[in-house]
């Protein structure tokens, strides 16, 4: 039994660096938008309870949880979690090396 040898790997090393590098980007990237985005609501929350608690709004959060209760149980955010790798990934060649690179700007970001 013969050992893979380096040029036969050559063709696929540009492909598995592209993704790589590629997933770590969009990890990357996506925690930060992540992290915008919760300072955004975290702010929007604020605003809201100084502006009901001066009179201005009246804010139903019995309704705004009965509404946002199904997107935050499990088989929704695993749901959401898998189209978005499936989306990530869709016709990369390698989606592996993507996903390894996808964790590590996850991490990183």
């Amino acid at each position: 039994m013969e050992g893979v040898e380096l040029p036969d790997l050559t063709p696929y090393l540009g492909q598995i660096t592209f993704g790589g590098l590629a997933g770590y980007a969009v990890g990357y990237a996506l925690k930060k938008v992540g992290r915008l985005l919760a300072l955004a609501l975290g702010l929007l929350f604020v605003a809201l309870q100084l502006l009901a608690q001066a009179g201005y709004v009246e804010v139903d959060w019995t309704r705004i949880q009965r509404d946002v209760e199904p997107f935050l149980q499990q088989p929704g955010l695993k749901s959401l979690w898998e189209r978005l790798l499936s989306t990530l990934t869709y016709n990369l060649p390698f989606g592996a090396s993507f996903l390894g690179g996808f964790l590590l700007g996850l991490r990183a970001g």
